[in-house]
């Protein structure tokens, strides 16, 4: 396998095909690089590099017991960065991901980065807060906690059964395939750091890294999106951008960039040429 390690011991896995301008891709809460297959094997087809790697904790990256927060995440993402030495990059996060693109580029990616996508992102802040009124009570971190310390198998079914896809909405069609690979994905993990993630996505308010980034931004959203509702993620984020552009899907779920790949795919490439 192709690993890194990090100043502090962690070894990160990656992949990385192809040649071309660079994609890196950040994977959501609690899964690995193997949530891109689709994007990766696109974007390798049409002349592209792609890179991936699994975060602290999560897929085949190891699982020590500190450092799941949205600092280390970034600072592993440029380990990664500088050690293919990418650049021109563009870098692609999907939900917690989306949150690790805000910081690295913030605060690591001068100078490297071309462009950055957000989608299904948890940025800004995701737990209600003075400052953040509209957002999720505590409460409903504190269940996610909770269903993973009392049986993270099970709960890592009826997630992806239920609403991460929008498998929960009348007249859906579960896929069976989907729910069994985001399982297998998140099992893959650490407890302890699937744990502490969910501080570090719905905690960390990233209101600074937006404004800071200075690249062309594009922030996608489905508005039917159980996991992150977009109306106090990607409505505020794009505000907060200097060059952010929005695109709001009607209907798409938290995971849409598996279930409505084919859409998704083409607006990425027509964003990346643009």
């Amino acid at each position: 396998m192709d690993t890194i390690s990090t100043k502090d011991g962690v070894d990160l896995f990656y992949k990385d095909w192809g040649r071309g301008q660079p994609i890196m891709f950040h994977h959501g809460w609690p899964l690995s690089s193997d949530d891109w297959d689709s994007q990766m094997l696109f974007f390798l087809q049409h002349g592209y590099r792609v890179v991936a790697f699994d975060r602290r904790g999560h897929g085949r990256s190891s699982q020590g017991a500190d450092g799941h927060d949205m600092d280390h995440y970034a600072a592993d993402a440029a380990a990664v960065v500088e050690h293919l030495d990418l650049r021109d990059a563009v870098h692609i996060g999907h939900s917690t991901g989306g949150g690790v693109v805000a910081r690295y580029v913030a605060r690591h990616g001068k100078g490297r980065v071309a462009k950055a996508v957000l989608m299904s992102a948890v940025t800004p802040i995701m737990v209600r807060t003075p400052g953040n009124p509209d957002g999720l009570p505590i409460e409903v971190f504190d269940g996610l906690r909770s269903g993973l310390a009392a049986n993270r198998a099970q709960f890592y079914r009826d997630v992806p059964s239920g609403p991460f896809y929008g498998f929960n909405r009348p007249g859906a069609k579960p896929l069976e395939g989907v729910i069994e690979n985001w399982w297998r994905q998140g099992m893959m993990g650490g407890a302890k750091a699937h744990y502490d993630g969910i501080k570090a996505f719905s905690e960390t308010d990233q209101t600074d890294d937006l404004k800071t980034i200075d690249v062309p931004t594009l922030v996608m959203h489905g508005d039917d999106d159980q996991i992150v509702p977009y109306k106090d993620a990607a409505l505020l984020a794009v505000k907060l951008l200097k060059h952010g552009t929005l695109k709001i899907y009607p209907g798409f779920p938290h995971g849409m960039l598996t279930t409505n790949a084919d859409e998704i795919n083409r607006d990425l490439l027509a964003f990346i040429r643009g």
